[in-house]
């Protein structure tokens, strides 16, 4: 092949017209003398990243490919002095991207291909159609050698190829799968995605025994989940609380898939995290422990629903009427001056001081309620992991070595010394307390006369109890009343034995065994809170809590009475079969009115993600439409849960097990009925 350089237009044609062998000619073209050729068979524009990445390697490398060219010639004939070209014009257009970013001159020659008595458009074709691309096999392949063999960073490689260094880890860890996994991959045993699935690992161990381990799903999901499943997420509660950084810092080595979002990569060193966690913890302990002087407090993990714990809340701190007027008036002064400046987007600086000096005032005088500090000194608190990585502190557990005894010859279930508990707040075990109730010493017989036989009293008890379950039948207020004092002992006092004459029995079955992370949510914070609201008004003394419930409103006895009853609902579907509690449940949701679309939505986590794909559809189809699921249907499963988390956003569906179905109320038969 012949090199020329071109001089001029007409010197161009002679050479042009002089190349006749067929064989072709390199002339040396001016950039901004070339242009692009109508006859280029290829019409699609090229992308801007593959122009870049071929500016990229021009750049590194210069031009390996010349372009081929054909002079432009005017309608008479003569040539125009630029050049058409018919191959290469994505090279043409990286030169021109290098020229403006003053890589290189606009002038700067460009060696190019002169091909007379060809066809350019026949030509064009040839060169698109009868090459092929390098297999993706040998792509990564390269890419790792010039990683090991030179020892370039992917940022250089990224550089010398114009692509992302991100693109090139991606090569990198492709290149380093098994062997044999490759070889698959080239004999068409594997597709890229399942490729893609064992490179989230580099253990070429662990890749094989999960390629024999997976005879006929071999779905990449699948992969992943085989390749991960003796890791945990970073976004896992354990990691949230350590610290991703941290665990690095202690050794720990993080697992990352660079083909998908991986929500931070797995965590290899469990067991390492775990011992993070454990002294993480433990530290938080001891240091509530000295802050706030509990003569015990424990680290643990997951909070430990079943410790069977009684508790004690806080109380109303009482104040002088000095501090209490003192305290209103801040009070005061604060909701004016903020309801006068409401309008101001800011405020002056002496009301801002202002409010801060009250804001400290009223900080002074401590909060509104607090622990005894007899309470304080025997009791204690649990410090654990939260579902989402918080630290999660409860407070005023007493263990049954540390409650208050009643006092001898009170008698009752605890008179034999063992502490008993009937469950607690919404299942959890930890059951709120008073002091035990006691009871009068017992009166002395009068002189001379014998103390009546046992046998006897009962005797004579036993007809009054029955009399008086008669009169309490007739008497509904009075039954009312009784009722609500046995759930509140129950409830809040459980270690007061038989402190009340109705022998009523409570349990609460715990939730969180069910639903994990059921505690972090809405429900039951505010659950907690009308507990704790309720628990910080309770007297200190269990024989006390007669008194209190007579003297409640009518509304807030029954507001007090619904919270207890409600702490036993137990509606959960598993593997005790209760039918006819199940119906009930039903019946009160429809009672009550319950919508659960304003407290849970479909979500991966929640359902999408844990059912089947038919399941996914039927619930877009019944949310959105039938055509919206169908434009799901080609999707994995992954995708497809994401993309329905998406669809089913503010529509309000739910699963069949929440939907809570309108049901007559009364259509049943009376509950009463004459005797006899």
């Amino acid at each position: 092949m012949t090199r020329l350089a071109v001089a001029d237009a007409a010197q161009a044609r002679a050479d042009f017209d002089g190349a006749a062998d067929g064989r072709g000619v390199v002339v040396e073209i001016p950039l901004d003398k070339l242009k692009k050729s109508p006859r280029n068979a290829r019409k699609t524009p090229h992308s801007l990243e593959a122009i870049s990445a071929l500016a990229a390697s021009i750049a590194a490398r210069t031009m390996i490919h010349f372009p081929v060219v054909e002079p432009e010639m005017r309608p008479d004939g003569s040539p125009t002095g630029r050049y058409l070209v018919t191959i290469g014009e994505g090279r043409r257009l990286a030169m021109r991207l290098l020229a403006e970013r003053k890589v290189v001159a606009k002038t700067v020659p460009v060696r190019c291909v002169l091909m007379p008595g060809h066809d350019p458009l026949e030509l064009s074709l040839d060169e698109n159609v009868t090459r092929s691309d390098m297999h993706p096999a040998d792509q990564v392949e390269a890419f790792r050698a010039l990683s090991d063999e030179k020892g370039w960073s992917a940022e250089e490689i990224a550089a010398r190829f114009g692509v992302s260094p991100q693109v090139v880890r991606q090569r990198l860890r492709l290149g380093a799968v098994s062997p044999r996994l490759m070889a698959l991959y080239r004999e068409e045993g594997l597709t890229l995605d399942q490729l893609m699935a064992f490179a989230v690992s580099e253990d070429h161990a662990r890749q094989e025994q999960v390629l024999d381990a997976l005879t006929w799903n071999r779905s990449p999901a699948a992969i992943r989940r085989a390749m991960t499943e003796d890791k945990i997420g970073a976004d896992d509660c354990r990691a949230v609380f350590v610290g991703v950084e941290a665990y690095l810092e202690a050794g720990g080595r993080l697992m990352r898939d660079l083909f998908t979002e991986d929500g931070g990569g797995w965590i290899e060193d469990v067991a390492l995290l775990e011992r993070l966690v454990g002294e993480g913890l433990a530290a938080r302990a001891a240091d509530l422990k000295v802050r706030e002087g509990w003569k015990w407090v424990e680290a643990h993990l997951d909070f430990p629903h079943a410790h069977g714990l009684p508790r004690v809340y806080p109380r109303p701190v009482e104040r002088s009427a000095e501090d209490r007027a003192a305290m209103d008036a801040l009070a005061a002064e604060y909701d004016a001056l903020a309801e006068t400046w409401a309008a101001a987007e800011d405020l002056p600086p002496e009301v801002e001081a202002r409010l801060g000096q009250i804001d400290a005032a009223l900080a002074a005088y401590g909060a509104d309620s607090a622990y005894d500090p007899d309470d304080i000194a025997r009791g204690g608190a649990f410090v654990a992991l939260a579902h989402d990585g918080q630290v999660r502190v409860e407070r005023g557990f007493i263990r049954p070595e540390d409650a208050r005894r009643p006092a001898p010859g009170a008698g009752g279930d605890d008179a034999d010394g063992v502490v008993r508990s009937d469950g607690g707040p919404a299942g959890d075990g930890c059951v709120p307390t008073g002091a035990v109730a006691t009871a009068p010493e017992d009166d002395e017989e009068p002189e001379g006369q014998t103390a009546l036989s046992d046998r006897l009293v009962a005797d004579l008890t036993a007809h009054r109890t029955a009399a008086l379950r008669d009169a309490l039948a007739g008497d509904p207020d009075a039954a009312l009343l009784a009722l609500v004092h046995v759930l509140v002992l129950k409830t809040f006092f459980p270690l007061a034995g038989a402190a009340s004459c109705l022998d009523v029995r409570l349990a609460s079955a715990p939730l969180a065994r069910h639903a994990e992370g059921i505690e972090d949510g809405p429900v039951w914070r505010r659950i907690a809170e009308r507990h704790e609201i309720w628990a910080r008004q309770m007297p200190a003394d269990a024989g006390e809590v007669w008194a209190f419930v007579v003297g409640l409103d009518g509304d807030s006895r029954l507001s007090l009475m619904a919270h207890c009853a409600s702490l036993t609902l137990d509606a959960v579907r598993h593997w005790e079969r209760r039918p006819l509690a199940w119906a009930q449940a039903d019946a009160l949701a429809a009672m009550v009115g319950l919508d659960m679309a304003t407290c849970w939505t479909p979500t991966v986590r929640s359902y999408l993600g844990r059912v089947t794909k038919a399941r996914i559809l039927e619930a877009v189809g019944e949310a959105v439409s039938q055509e919206a699921a169908e434009r799901l249907a080609g999707m994995k499963k992954p995708q497809m849960a994401e993309a329905a988390q998406a669809a089913l956003a503010g529509s309000g569906w739910l699963p069949e097990l929440l939907r809570t179905t309108p049901i007559e109320v009364g259509a049943g038969p009376g509950l009463a009925s004459e005797a006899g």
